[in-house]
């Protein structure tokens, strides 16, 4: 059967939709050129600033998984709806906060509302695509989040070079107000599909606080105090397995842990968690290289990680002609690829690595990146019932977060072994911690074999797809 063609109608509803997954990215790394500027503002050390960022990651982490079942209850377009006006309000709470812990409060409060904006917008974008047109729409509106991480730095160092830091967060409210008003007019409602089910509460008290503990720990082995990291991987390691015996147990669990049994998730799960590490773990090794090794102004490292938004921009261009003709594993396979030869380069780094070889590097990343992202979300989206696509684009949403996450606290991590045992050597350090970055895209391949061939695959009823 001939897919149908994407009209105007449909690429309204994705322009507004992708404008709050815009917001929700963008202000996971807008912040992170501006720590020495924040530091400086409230008198605080880079250690204390450096919160800014990561409250807002572990709030996101902690919203996502509850987007699916808020969507199910109230209706997707009013959860997106609610969700920006938090977001716009937090942002401007954190423009005029005067204090350093107030500031770090309302980044919480943004990140909450954040947490929920991606997957509630695919879940509705999903819905409004249908099966047949869904891979060539997420081709398009998935190149926002592989931008961010470029994007978000890059934005940071224009804005403070022109204006004060407040501007980085006042920023979001014309983009908000814009997508508030077209939203009403040019996004479906969605009526709730939850068929009154109890939220779980119990479920929500072990995952969310779990994963966000667990980020919580790993961010603090960067941070030189191994007792409390150690304390809190731990209690979150034990939070989740916890979660993992209710969930099976659970008639309705937040998230299903079946589900990742199941094939095709579980393998879609792999890619997408590694490809998160790859692109936000990249992002933050190399802007730190740049600066400390040929040291580089902030202004001069953003536009050179230009190239790799360049190449994700060109690769969701293929990926949008493509998805519909070829197996989408061939897609994911030769991304990985791309990926992997793309990091290669920077394993060498301390045998020096001309700027050219950078600019050719990261846009293989990019146009690779793409190849991934958008071909694993369409087939599993393919596979899940209109009623049950809120719960799967959480799911999915939870792993690519998680993914950058946990990905960069790790690459911290072992950044910070490898500078201590390689001593001046800081070039040196920077290539080990590459080495972290092409084994995710080894174990990414073995993952990657396993994603069925077919483009198309009927929409699973079974109970763990149904959960999702």
């Amino acid at each position: 059967m001939t897919a149908r063609p994407i009209d105007a109608a449909l690429w309204r509803t994705a322009a507004v939709l992708v404008l709050g997954t815009f917001m929700a990215t963008l202000d996971s790394t807008i912040v992170s050129v501006g720590v020495d500027t924040l530091a400086d503002e409230f008198g605080a050390p880079v250690t204390g600033v450096q919160w800014v960022t990561t409250a807002y990651l572990l709030a996101v982490v902690t919203a996502v998984p509850a987007s699916g079942w808020l969507a199910d209850r109230f209706g997707g377009r009013r959860v997106w709806l609610t969700a920006v006006v938090v977001f716009l309000l937090a942002s401007l709470l954190c423009a005029l906060a005067t204090t350093l812990p107030a500031l770090i409060a309302f980044r919480v409060l943004q990140g909450l509302a954040g947490g929920l904006l991606p997957p509630t917008g695919q879940a509705l974008l999903a819905r409004a695509a249908g099966r047949d047109r869904i891979g060539r729409v997420i081709a398009v509106v998935g190149l926002v989040p592989l931008l961010s991480p470029v994007l978000g730095p890059l934005a940071s160092g224009t804005i403070l070079a022109v204006a004060d830091w407040p501007w980085l967060f006042y920023v979001n409210l014309p983009i908000g107000v814009v997508a508030m008003i077209l939203a009403r007019r040019w996004v479906p409602a969605s009526e709730p599909g939850g068929k009154g089910e109890r939220f779980d509460f119990r479920g929500a008290l072990l995952l969310s606080p779990g994963l966000a503990v667990l980020v919580f720990g790993l961010t603090w082995f960067e941070q030189g105090t191994p007792v409390v990291a150690g304390i809190a991987v731990a209690a979150g390691v034990v939070m989740l397995a916890a979660f993992v015996r209710h969930g099976l147990r659970a008639d309705a669990p937040l998230l299903d842990p079946r589900l990742f049994t199941r094939p095709p998730f579980g393998v879609a799960a792999l890619a997408l968690v590694l490809l998160g590490a790859s692109v936000f773990g990249t992002m933050f090794l190399l802007p730190l290289y740049l600066q400390r090794g040929p040291g580089l102004s902030t202004w001069d490292t953003g536009l050179l990680l230009v190239p790799q938004g360049i190449g994700a921009a060109a690769g969701s261009i293929l990926v949008n002609r493509l998805v519909d003709r070829i197996s989408p594993r061939t897609l994911v396979l030769s991304g990985i690829g791309l990926v992997a030869l793309g990091t290669a380069p920077f394993t060498q780094l301390n045998l020096g690595l001309p700027d050219w070889m950078i600019v050719v590097s990261l846009l293989l990343r990019g146009f690779g990146a793409a190849l991934i992202g958008a071909p694993v979300m369409t087939i599993v989206y393919r596979r899940v019932e209109p009623a049950r696509l809120p719960r799967a684009a959480g799911a999915l949403n939870l792993l690519n977060t998680l993914g950058g996450s946990i990905g960069t606290a790790v690459l911290a991590v072992v950044l910070q072994a490898r500078l201590a045992a390689r001593g001046p050597d800081v070039t040196a350090a920077f290539a080990d911690a590459f080495w972290c970055v092409l084994g995710l895209a080894v174990v990414a391949v073995a993952g990657a074999t396993r994603l069925p061939r077919a483009g198309e695959a009927a929409p699973d009823k079974e109970k763990g797809h149904a959960d999702a």
